[in-house]
């Protein structure tokens, strides 16, 4: 049976079964908080459990790297709808230790794409057009950095209030420890872990 069916079947006995109605809440975060956090599957449910979350606690955005590569993509507008729109009234940027964004290469990126079908000349038409590919695809060479470079990100967007803490934490994907990299609430840097 392919995936998506696989799905759909669980998806029908989940509903048959009423077992959503544990899962209840409204659009607001309970917490008050919205997570950007990295994608990592080993994350999924090890990071609501490591932070004490459960449905409905916080808005929870996640891709590649929980980083923002530009200050006016999607990333940043669900953190401001977040903010002014669904009463989120602190933010947490949460990277993780073996990140996969950790060092990537944008041109063995580029290399897979073009090994699944993607030809040289989009890619040419891309950089032509001026899409610098190479710092879309560019991950980072320490986790702490990142974080920092997020949260000063966020924290400098001209349309986010000035009374929002934004926090930048590290947790390990194996035991769900976090570390603090910024703590929101003051301007100095948390001492290393």
């Amino acid at each position: 049976m392919d995936r998506l069916n696989t799905l759909l079947e669980h998806n029908r006995a989940f509903v048959e079964n009423r077992e959503y109605e544990q899962y209840k809440t409204d659009k607001f975060p309970g917490k008050g908080l919205a997570i950007l956090a990295c994608m990592d599957a080993r994350l999924v449910e090890l990071l609501p459990k490591a932070m004490g979350l459960k449905n409905g606690d916080a808005k929870l955005i996640k891709n590649a790297g929980a980083l923002i590569t530009h200050p006016w993509g999607s990333v940043m507008r669900s953190l401001i709808m977040a903010v002014y729109e669904l009463r989120a009234d602190e933010i947490c940027v949460v990277a993780h230790r073996d990140c996969g964004m950790r060092a990537v290469d944008p041109q063995r990126v580029l290399e897979h794409a073009m090994e699944r079908g993607v030809s040289e000349d989009t890619i040419a038409t891309l950089r032509a057009a001026g899409i610098d590919l190479d710092g879309w695809l560019k991950g980072f060479d320490n986790v702490s950095d990142s974080v920092r470079h997020t949260v000063q990100t966020i924290r400098n967007h001209p349309l986010l209030p000035k009374d929002v803490p934004v926090h930048g934490m590290v947790i390990h994907p194996s035991t769900g420890r976090l570390e603090v990299v910024i703590n929101g609430y003051g301007d100095e840097e948390a001492p290393a872990a």
